[in-house]
């Protein structure tokens, strides 16, 4: 049968563009090749990953990568469905993997994550939630902003009229809660700007925040970098993204309470879904810390205004990030428990 030279030529270039992680393993469980869903997956780089066993990759696996070993020794492919795997960044999925032996030295793995449909599922729900819960306080704002500007008004004419200093401090502690309420109702609008667009390297944009944060913090706090240096630049608005970032990384110093690590990080994630939008090539950034983690209560509501998880807090923080984010058509995700609490801003790159 003639093969169609054509057609042959589309399967590297298939096989680059597919959803599924693909790598291709020696006889010793060596990675010699993963496509970028592969990279996505598994958070490095094609690169990086070279040379390295399917067991630096996935640490905990045993009884899979066991299950690898018999595949190759007999040349009998298996599929298992619904696997958890923990990868070498302790994040936990939960894939469909088929392997199948092309010799007695070479292994083709793939692995679909099942959980990706309900993560892509979800992010659009809270995506549209928070825009709502946006509009709806936006509307809010405005009505409680007229009244409160005429209260303040009228305690002023009150205050000209009053001969007694003594009362003229009521009317100063009406004029002080009506700004002070005022400029709450600003912070909770804010940002309305536009992003300032310009290209920029986000590692000097994250090197930024690393200064202020530990220019603010105890020496208790240390602040370590994970970056991966071939990430090119970002079309964005770097004074956006310095205070997206450092409310995320102010977050993380509270919740530390003066001792503990936070990690900075940086990789390209590819064929990468932002809400209902999948974007070819992604940036992946990561603020992490291993203080006591995120109430479970309030994880579902963290970047709503007004919830905090810290008493006394305005709750702001996080709702003014995902909205200079969301400015830049990307999104800020979080997965937390006890010793670990990872937000990942997620920004398109323009290809």
């Amino acid at each position: 049968m003639a093969i169609d030279m054509s057609a042959a030529k589309l399967y590297p270039s298939i096989i680059e563009n597919l959803n599924a992680a693909v790598l291709l393993l020696d006889g010793a469980l060596k990675v010699t090749y993963l496509n970028p869903a592969a990279e996505m997956l598994l958070a490095l780089s094609a690169r990086q990953a070279r040379g390295l066993t399917l067991s630096d990759l996935l640490p905990e696996a045993r009884a899979y990568l066991e299950a690898l070993r018999r595949a190759l020794a007999n040349q009998h492919p298996f599929t298992e469905r619904g696997l958890s795997l923990r990868l070498g960044n302790q994040e936990s999925v939960v894939v469909d993997s088929s392997v199948t032996p092309l010799s007695n030295q070479k292994l083709l793995v793939e692995l679909s994550r099942v959980d990706q449909h309900l993560r892509i599922t979800r992010e659009e729900t809270r995506l549209a939630q928070y825009q709502a819960n946006r509009a709806v306080l936006k509307g809010l704002a405005h009505e409680i902003n007229n009244p409160l500007g005429g209260l303040r008004g009228a305690a002023q004419l009150l205050e000209r009229e009053l001969a007694s200093d003594s009362l003229k401090e009521y009317t100063q502690v009406i004029i002080g809660e009506a700004d002070r309420l005022q400029n709450l109702l600003q912070r909770m609008l804010a940002p309305d700007s536009p992003p300032q667009w310009r290209l920029i390297n986000i590692h000097e944009v994250l090197e930024r925040v690393r200064s202020l944060v530990l220019a603010e913090t105890q020496q208790g706090v240390e602040v370590q970098r994970d970056y991966d240096p071939s990430l090119p630049e970002l079309l964005a608005d770097p004074e956006q993204l310095i205070q997206a970032l450092l409310n995320i990384a102010r977050n993380a110093v509270q919740a530390l309470g003066g001792k503990g690590a936070i990690r900075l990080g940086t990789r390209i994630a590819r064929q990468c879904n932002i809400g209902h939008k999948r974007h070819r090539l992604v940036a992946r950034i990561t603020l992490a810390d291993n203080g006591p983690g995120i109430p479970a209560q309030i994880m579902d509501s963290i970047f709503y205004p007004m919830v905090s998880g810290r008493g006394g807090g305005a709750g702001l923080g996080l709702s003014i990030a995902q909205t200079l984010v969301n400015q830049h058509d990307g999104l800020i995700e979080c997965a937390s428990r006890p010793g670990d609490t990872v937000f990942t801003v997620l920004l398109p790159l323009q290809t």
